[in-house]
């Protein structure tokens, strides 16, 4: 008897000792945020041995402190003057994955009264331009494009406001111009309130391909964790390859569809398949030099205060381990056209 318990505590302990240290994913509830659900809903943390918890967040800047905490381990969200500062000040994060880069199909729309007189980058001066948040990558977006014409962001009347509001204030002339993202693009040219003019990508912004929406890990865990940090990015990376293929309109296109209606991502399925997606780098690779020069930015800007060296931004081992373990990525779809997630 003593022996058998004895044993059965032996097994126990042994069980007890091969459990998973639960992890927590923040993600902003965003059609980029479809790797994630698409790696949970596949079992790929699971397959891994890893227990992942998912929570929703309203945006990066509210994850920041949670994930320096290490309340969180992982967050993936835009990417925020918030970012640069917790990094520039010594703060146990840096960018892990690449989340949503070029081709990122932003929009500049004109409100559709002022098509007429809005033709030209130097038309901006003076007039009002809704942007997501102060702080954010659209904020550097709209500086680099009012750059072209000699202008700056004090030339013109920034207004912070949700993308979800900018068709409505496109419609009352609260705006004169917007930077907008699908589905709130389509959402203001069906209405015919708008008019689509300018893509940032599309020669203003200078340093490309630019990284909007990045995975962030805590490095303190990550440093005492690194097999179980591994293995997450890598799932993180498997998941991503699924969102690149869904990205050309591969034959899982309508499971990613599946998954992120599930996840309350959008409310019509048929808007989000018609919809521009983020693109992304399918290995989770970044540029720095487009990173360093939004640090730069926001460092002009006054939003931070310290320049973290390239070395800091970025753990590039998450993105070459998923290189080696993955092999060239090549879109399942042969007769798609689209840029990016290659």
């Amino acid at each position: 008897m003593l022996g058998r318990s004895f044993a059965t505590l032996v097994l126990l302990a042994a069980v007890g000792a091969a459990r998973a240290e639960p992890i927590t994913i923040a993600i902003v509830p965003s059609v980029p945020a479809g790797s994630t659900l698409i790696a949970e809903q596949k079992g790929y943390f699971r397959d891994a041995g890893l227990d992942v918890t998912i929570e929703r967040i309203d945006s990066m800047g509210k994850a920041v402190a949670f994930l320096a905490a290490n309340h969180v381990q992982v967050a993936q969200g835009g990417i925020n003057a918030g970012i640069f500062n917790a990094i520039g000040q010594g703060l146990p994060v840096t960018l892990a994955l690449d989340g949503g880069s070029t081709p990122l199909y932003h929009r500049l729309l004109v409100r559709r009264d002022l098509a007429d007189k809005i033709k030209t980058v130097a038309d901006l001066k003076g007039r009002s331009i809704g942007l997501s948040a102060p702080g954010s990558t659209s904020m550097y977006e709209m500086a680099m494009t009012l750059a072209t014409a000699g202008l700056t962001l004090h030339d013109v009347e920034v207004k912070n406001l949700a993308f979800s509001q900018m068709p409505a204030a496109l419609a009352n002339g609260a705006l004169d111009v917007a930077l907008a993202v699908a589905p709130f693009t389509d959402a203001a040219i069906a209405r015919n309130t708008a008019v689509p003019w300018i893509d940032p990508e599309a020669g203003f912004i200078r340093t490309l391909p630019m990284t909007s929406v990045a995975y962030i890990v805590n490095t303190d865990w990550a440093g005492k964790n690194p097999d179980a940090a591994k293995k997450l990015m890598l799932a993180l990376a498997r998941g991503s390859r699924d969102y690149c293929q869904a990205y050309h309109h591969g034959p899982n296109r309508g499971e990613m569809l599946d998954v992120m209606m599930a996840n309350r991502i959008a409310t019509d399925r048929a808007q989000l398949d018609r919809m521009d997606w983020q693109a992304r780098n399918p290995d989770g690779a970044f540029s720095l030099a487009s990173l360093t020069d939004i640090q730069d930015f926001f460092r002009r800007s006054g939003f931070i205060d310290k320049i973290a060296p390239p070395e800091r931004l970025v753990d590039p081992r998450f993105a070459e381990a998923a290189a080696k373990a993955f092999g060239a990525f090549t879109a399942l779809n042969k007769d798609s056209k689209l840029a990016g997630c290659r």
